[in-house]
């Protein structure tokens, strides 16, 4: 699998899916605890199946320990959202290769651009791990 930026450390065990099989309370959980807030009740399989282009879903044996959604425009941009990694896989490249299977996977279905927006303390995952440039942006906090 091509990497986007600097070279992961071994994913060893870890297997990665473009459009993986997961469950709603799986990525519930994980997103509570990767965005430290209560675990709630969302639809991801139908929001994902509205929205995305695809998702990655990052497995150790039957666990889910990473996984990122993959929305876009309907033609040649993609987004990453939702970057998640359990705390007990951190630190094992497993956030820079659900990275560069999205990137893969809109690539393949002829996005052009990938984009991310991220907090500050974020900005070394996504442009030294990842491989994103930085560039303006605009925001309107609603």
């Amino acid at each position: 699998m091509p990497s986007l930026g600097a070279p992961t450390v071994p994913t060893m065990g870890i297997t990665f899916e473009w459009r993986g099989s997961f469950t709603n309370d799986e990525v519930n959980e994980l997103h509570a605890e990767g965005f430290d807030h209560r675990e709630l009740d969302d639809d991801w399989v139908g929001q994902l199946d509205r929205h995305s282009l695809g998702w990655v879903c990052a497995r150790d044996g039957d666990d889910l320990v990473g996984f990122v959604n993959v929305p876009w425009d309907g033609s040649i941009h993609a987004f990453i959202l939702d970057t998640l990694v359990s705390g007990a896989a951190r630190h094992r490249g497993i956030g820079t290769e659900l990275g560069a299977v999205a990137a893969s996977g809109a690539r393949s279905a002829g996005c052009e651009w990938l984009h991310v927006d991220f907090d500050e303390h974020r900005r070394g995952f996504y442009f030294a791990r990842c491989g994103f440039e930085p560039t303006d942006a605009g925001l309107i906090a609603l």
